[in-house]
């Protein structure tokens, strides 16, 4: 742990934290988009399989189908993301960032003119989230998922404890900044969560433009401060 902490500049790990509530946000609006549209969640996986777990015996065959095609969708973008992060001849660090703007941008351009299934509709859209889900693993030492509210929440109430309970300064301290990065990653999720229907509204089939536009944008910033560093 304390070796990691040397490698990482606080304006880094300050990068890492904008990123975070940027793709949490984005994780909200997507999500909240998909469950309005196609009564599905695109990237609450928990959601998901609790969907397709109580709509084995209850004759649902609809939802079982759209449930287990965006977890397998959701689950192969993670895959692919992870390799991508993982190969070694790609010299654009930032390709997931491309990858999922360029996918959202295409759904929307072909939805506009040409209504789209639902089931193919959470599989491009899960699949999209779920490389997007590869993108930030971690604030500084603490290891954060953008769309996974429920572990965000328990990882909140467990260094808050800590720093309720510690003695040690240095913990006290850690868990301090540990509790505001998952606050602000939670307040994220929510907001674009909140903002989706009113969007929604006014967009309609132009909805996913945002989340795609913002994720240049975040690509756009990290481009910059790394143009600055040198």
């Amino acid at each position: 742990m304390t070796a990691e902490k040397s490698l990482l500049s606080s304006e880094q790990i300050r990068i890492q934290e904008k990123l975070a509530i940027f793709l949490a946000f984005i994780a909200g609006y997507t999500d909240a988009t998909g469950l309005i549209q196609w009564k599905t969640y695109v990237s609450f996986m928990s959601g998901n399989t609790t969907q397709l777990g109580a709509s084995f015996f209850s004759n649902k065959s609809g939802i079982i189908i759209t449930s287990l095609t965006v977890v397998i969708s959701f689950v192969m973008g993670i895959y692919s993301g992870s390799c991508l992060s993982l190969w070694k001849k790609c010299r654009i660090k930032t390709i997931a960032f491309y990858i999922v703007s360029g996918i959202l941008m295409v759904y929307t351009l072909i939805s506009y003119y040409h209504p789209i299934p639902v089931i193919l509709s959470v599989a491009i859209i899960g699949f999209a989230m779920g490389v997007m889900n590869t993108i930030v693993t971690s604030v500084g030492n603490l290891k954060v998922n953008t769309d996974f509210v429920t572990g965000t929440l328990n990882s909140l109430a467990k260094n808050t404890a800590i720093f309720t309970m510690s003695n040690d300064e240095n913990e006290k301290r850690e868990s301090k900044a540990n509790a505001v990065h998952l606050l602000l990653l939670w307040i994220g999720f929510l907001s674009g969560a909140a903002v989706s229907p009113l969007l929604l509204d006014i967009l309609k089939n132009w909805t996913l433009i945002v989340p795609a536009v913002l994720l240049l944008t975040c690509n756009r910033l990290i481009s910059n401060s790394k143009t600055l560093k040198n």
